[in-house]
């Protein structure tokens, strides 16, 4: 089916209270998986590149043009996203190239020039049919730490909104990047604080870390969009290593990437039904 606007599927979502899946594709098995636990739990879905996974594939284009291809060939509503992108020109590449939603993030800017250049961003995709996500307080993780005293300001939240016009917003409330464990301990009362006061959906980062009776929760709390990516991350390489475990032999890529695909669309079919999404794709 056609790429599908997030915004629709933001703004239902957040209407009936249930959260949307945004996961990482690096490897085009990635990407497969993804469309294949939607697909079965029903549920609309976002597939995300980020900044990293392009330098991997050395530039967007080839990551890019197979994500878009998983997407169009999709039953379900499928949303290609530009994740944590601090480059302005990659920002402008995904648009040429058809992406339907990107992320710019420019939380480490000093905040004058943060507004300034998300608002300069929102204006170029907004021209062109593309939504635009922005991050507000740095979500920790990214050098292997936690910033627990790093939180968004509701208020702050507000008027970030009406300065730039973007469509979602990712807050600090207590989860960290590239978590293994998922004990993280969020901030619920400042999650419903801040959904009150703006008026576009929330995205939480960092949800790898966050238990399921947690990401049940922060979604009723006021969460919109949820981010998981080191998670199936772990269960696609458990996979691989059980797989090569099981035969030391095996030497073709297909025996044992086919399970670890197999077992990851299993996981997102089961994160979706957690985040109330099953059988909403119909709601579309």
């Amino acid at each position: 089916m056609p790429l599908a606007d997030p915004r629709p599927i933001l703004a239902a979502a957040r209407s009936a209270g249930y959260g949307v899946g945004a996961f990482n594709t690096t490897l085009l098995e990635h990407g497969e998986a993804l469309v294949a636990g939607a697909e079965a739990a029903g549920a609309p879905l976002i597939m995300q590149i980020s900044e990293n996974a392009v330098r991997y594939h050395g530039g967007l284009r080839p990551i890019a043009l197979a994500t878009l291809a998983l997407a169009e060939a999709a039953t379900v509503p499928v949303v290609v996203h530009l994740d944590h992108a601090e480059d302005v020109d990659l920002v402008y590449q995904a648009v040429d190239l058809g992406f339907t939603s990107v992320m710019f993030d420019g939380s480490k800017l000093p905040d004058d020039e943060n507004r300034a250049t998300t608002r300069r961003v929102v204006e170029h995709c907004h021209a062109h049919g593309v939504a635009v996500e922005a991050e507000l307080g740095e979500v920790g993780g990214k050098d292997g730490v936690h910033a627990p005293g790093v939180r968004t300001d509701p208020q702050d939240a507000r008027r970030f909104c009406a300065d730039t016009g973007v469509d979602s917003l990712a807050v600090a409330v207590g989860t960290s990047h590239a978590m293994a464990s998922r004990d993280a301990v969020v901030d619920l009362d400042l999650v419903a604080a801040i959904a009150e006061a703006v008026p576009v959906p929330l995205v939480l980062h960092g949800s790898s870390g966050v238990d399921d009776a947690m990401l049940s929760t922060v979604v009723i709390r006021g969460m919109t969009k949820v981010n998981i990516a080191t998670h199936l991350n772990k269960v696609f390489t458990r996979a691989v290593r059980e797989r090569l475990d099981a035969d030391p032999k095996v030497m073709d890529a297909r025996k044992y990437v086919a399970p670890a695909r197999d077992a990851m669309a299993a996981e997102v079919e089961r994160l979706l039904g957690v985040l109330g999404a099953r059988g909403t794709a119909v709601r579309q």
